[in-house]
């Protein structure tokens, strides 16, 4: 059989396998994912890159919420940088940030540790009891931390006055004691949720790693700060802008507990704009205030990725 020969029966057996509706069945199937994913996109788009938008292009106007917004070039931005209620709720935010940095999270690994911990009794009944503090309405742990807070009738101050005879405490009209509170709280919520982040990290370390620690002759000490750190890196930097990211948005601790008070001592950024867009109603105000917010989170959480080496090839 002669080459040409063989040419023309391969190309008879190829045009026979292809079927008319071939290159359609083909196009429709190649746009089939695109058409599962799209309900996503176009929800996100909707409901976060529009209002990113135009909370950008409001923070260069003056709303009042009705009318027509006037355009104000960089005034919003200007005013913030003069306002001392701004640096105020800036410098509370920072310092809910720095004590969760500082303490929440060495915590919450701490605790995940002992609750990873082999031959730990009832270790199930422990992840409840401090997973709890999650799933508990912020209001109605504002009304506990109230009434156990509380000046003249509050559950710690009887207790001081019952065993010390202690007078007790202005803990929510004290602006000192009134930050602390507020740290307590923050402390309480916060140290089982980010405990769960912990654990599961803790759960995907190599146990073989810990042997050959061992037969090192590396304790628990030295096991802890060679193996299980190193191991936690992405699940400590990951953690480290959760916090990050939920800190600059702290609003129910202050606003339930002391209403950004007394005076403006537990003020947050997030309660500052809330008072600047639906009190006075100034929208392009706020929206500049969370814009300004956005840029600093953003630029630290970038700093706190890149001094974890995430997302890059070691």
């Amino acid at each position: 059989m002669s080459i040409a020969t063989k040419r023309t029966i391969t190309r008879s057996r190829t045009r026979s396998r292809t079927r008319p509706g071939t290159t359609r069945y083909q196009g429709s199937n190649r746009l089939a994912p695109y058409l599962f994913i799209g309900p996503f996109y176009l929800l996100y788009a909707l409901f976060l890159l529009v209002p990113i938008l135009g909370g950008l292009y409001l923070s260069f106007t003056d709303w009042a919420g009705l009318g027509t917004p006037v355009w104000v070039g960089l005034r919003n931005y200007a005013n913030l940088l003069t306002d001392s209620s701004f640096y105020t709720a800036l410098g509370n935010t920072l310092l809910y940030t720095i004590f969760t940095m500082v303490v929440v999270i060495p915590a919450a690994l701490l605790i995940a540790v002992a609750l990873n911990a082999r031959g730990l009794r009832l270790r199930d009944t422990f992840r409840v009891i401090f997973f709890v503090p999650v799933v508990i309405s912020p209001i109605v742990i504002a009304l506990v931390f109230g009434l156990i807070f509380d000046g003249q009738f509050g559950l710690l101050n009887s207790v001081l006055r019952a065993v010390f005879g202690f007078g007790g405490v202005d803990w929510l009209t004290d602006p000192i004691w009134a930050r602390v509170v507020v740290v307590i709280l923050v402390l309480w919520r916060w140290t089982g949720y980010l405990t769960i982040f912990f654990l599961a990290g803790l759960q995907n370390v190599p146990r073989d790693q810990y042997e050959a620690a061992e037969l090192d002759g590396a304790g628990p000490v030295r096991s802890f700060f060679s193996v299980t750190l190193p191991f936690l890196r992405p699940i400590t930097a990951f953690v480290g802008v959760t916090v990050l990211v939920n800190t600059a948005q702290i609003f129910e601790e202050p606003f339930l507990l002391t209403q950004g008070g007394p005076g403006e001592s537990t003020l947050s950024v997030a309660m500052f704009i809330y008072r600047a867009a639906f009190q006075r109603q100034e929208l392009g105000y706020a929206s500049a205030a969370g814009v300004l917010m956005f840029v600093v989170v953003f630029i630290i959480g970038r700093i706190a990725m890149r001094a974890f080496h995430v997302g890059r090839s070691e």
